[in-house]
């Protein structure tokens, strides 16, 4: 006798594949339910259309002018970076690693000493 004899020989048998998953049915919705769907989105659309939304600022005075000061110092950002060149830039920075004392150095580091 072989060492296989006493397996089964049939097909592999996967999960939701086949005869098992045939037996399950979709759920039908209601019609009544579908109507009373369309009607209500039907009255929402129509309620759009009569009232205008205008959009009403809930800010305070000094939540509206800190705005306006937020937006007024990114924009001058903005305006001192673009006149700068990438040279000038790297040129002021040299300057200020020049004016700094030598204890900010990064120390040598070595695996020999």
């Amino acid at each position: 006798m072989s060492e296989y004899a006493a397996s089964q020989k049939s097909t592999l048998k996967l999960k939701g594949v086949g005869s098992i998953s045939a037996g399950k049915k979709k759920k039908k919705k209601d019609k009544e339910s579908k109507r009373r769907l369309e009607q209500l989105a039907n009255g929402q659309n129509e309620e759009e259309g009569k009232s205008t939304k205008t959009y009403i600022d809930k800010r305070t005075p000094a939540q509206i002018a800190f705005d306006k000061m937020q937006e007024k110092r990114q924009m001058e950002r903005i305006l001192n970076k673009a006149s700068k060149t990438h040279k000038l830039r790297v040129e002021d920075f040299n300057r200020h690693l020049d004016t700094l004392t030598e204890h900010y150095d990064i120390p040598k580091v070595s695996w020999t000493k």
